[in-house]
């Protein structure tokens, strides 16, 4: 049976749950919701399936593309040409058609292999890091009616690099498109607002979550090492942004808190790397960090999805590892969808800095969470509390334990799965007609 002709037989359980993205592997924030999704619609009787230009889920539920990645050559060429400008060439646009057409019937043989019931695009309808996919997605969709919950995570009107573009007839199409199959969830109540705006495209809310009712394993022997291989010791103070190397994450700021707390060793540990948006932000902090007097430490190439060796022998870490070091961690963004390294902070019991950026404001802030607040620059006052917070272990512990609370309370998988199966109810009685 075709997806077609699937989608308009009888009804039947949403089982087959197919993930599809551009990447979907290591710890960036996209992949980790997707693993986090994943966990909880498989308690509530779904089997995961993912379609992805990178990946690293097991072979027998995976269909690997290597098109289908923001990163591909291809992809990268037609980026080039889109981006930036106001025209694009007939052979850009033949471009785009010719990989369309070659992804969408990559899609139609994942949904017919894995029999995939209900589909999950993650942020391939929401932010243009991949044109040809979001368009072969898009028909795909309105050619099936095939049940979607579209995850959008960004979307192109919140990044300055898209907003000059040669593809406004790409976007207005496929990202997001409004077809009736479609039930559409953003991560923050602003997105919700712009979409509806915009697009005129009703929405749900989902934050994102982690898993507040599983409590973390405390300090190991396993990790102690750690802190020696990045050259401090037991008593040094290891603080930590975990966060990729991006403009809109403001390291700056971190970098100033490390220069202003006057540590024996001013070191600022990053844990990912730069990702999508290239180096030049990387050597931009660290000359910053060389004028401040601040060393940075990478080890991104420390870090993988479970503990570990790499090829070289050398030991791997986990993110739960390195949160489980750190004093204190720094989230001075300027700009987040969400904030998955604030919820990751709160669940390894972690004192953090946080700056003041829009969607914490609007929908965390509320909630009462017992942080270290900037408001766009270090204050004197931020780094007295600062201090008064690594040296009283009292007033440590009630504001983290205080802030697990909330947090369970509010971002838990317990919420995520009450969101989606509200979600998947709306499917209950088959697709529109």
């Amino acid at each position: 049976m075709t997806p077609t002709e699937k989608s308009r037989s009888a009804p039947k359980p949403l089982e087959n749950i197919g993930f599809i993205s551009t990447r979907i592997a290591g710890t960036d924030g996209v992949s980790l919701e997707i693993a986090k999704w994943a966990d909880v619609l498989s308690r509530i009787g779904g089997r995961c399936y993912y379609f992805a230009g990178e990946l690293d889920r097991p072979e027998e539920v995976s269909c690997f593309v290597p098109r289908a990645h923001f990163d591909h050559p291809d992809i990268l060429a037609i980026n080039g040409e889109v981006f930036g400008r106001r025209v694009r060439s007939r052979g850009v646009t033949d471009s785009v058609h010719r990989i369309k057409e070659e992804l969408k019937e990559e899609l139609y043989r994942y949904i017919e292999r894995f029999s995939i019931d209900l589909i999950v695009p993650e942020n391939i309808l929401a932010i243009p890091m991949n044109i040809p996919l979001g368009i072969a997605l898009t028909e795909l969709i309105a050619e099936t009616g095939i049940p979607t919950i579209a995850h959008h995570h960004d979307f192109s009107w919140e990044r300055i690099r898209f907003l000059v573009n040669a593809c406004e007839d790409y976007l207005s199409m496929a990202f997001p498109p409004d077809l009736p199959s479609i039930e559409h969830v953003v991560i923050n109540s602003l997105a919700s607002e712009q979409l509806s705006h915009r697009r005129g495209i009703s929405n749900t809310i989902v934050p994102n979550v982690l898993d507040f009712d599983s409590i973390p394993p405390g300090v190991d022997s396993y990790h102690k090492d750690l802190r020696r291989r990045v050259g401090l010791d037991d008593n040094d103070v290891l603080v930590l942004q975990p966060t990729r190397v991006v403009p809109r994450k403001w390291i700056e700021r971190s970098i100033e808190i490390v220069n202003n707390l006057e540590l024996a060793k001013p070191f600022l540990i990053i844990s990912h790397a730069s990702g999508d948006e290239g180096d030049d932000y990387n050597r931009r902090i660290q000359e910053y960090a060389r004028n401040m007097r601040v060393e940075i430490i990478h080890i991104d190439d420390m870090i993988a999805p479970e503990r570990g060796t790499d090829a070289r022998g050398e030991k791997l870490y986990t993110i739960g590892d390195v949160y489980r070091c750190a004093d204190l961690v720094t989230y001075p963004s300027g700009y987040e969808g969400f904030g998955n390294a604030f919820l990751e902070a709160v669940y390894y019991e972690r004192p953090i800095v946080v700056n003041r950026y829009s969607t914490y404001v609007r929908d965390i802030e509320p909630k009462g969470f017992d942080v270290i607040l900037m408001d766009g620059f270090v204050s004197v006052q931020n780094i007295v509390k600062i201090r008064e917070v690594l040296s009283d272990r009292e007033r440590r512990l009630e504001m983290v334990r205080k802030n697990f609370a909330l947090a369970e309370k509010h971002f838990s998988y317990r919420v995520l799965e009450e969101k989606l199966s509200r979600l998947l109810e709306v499917f209950s009685n088959g697709p529109p007609e």
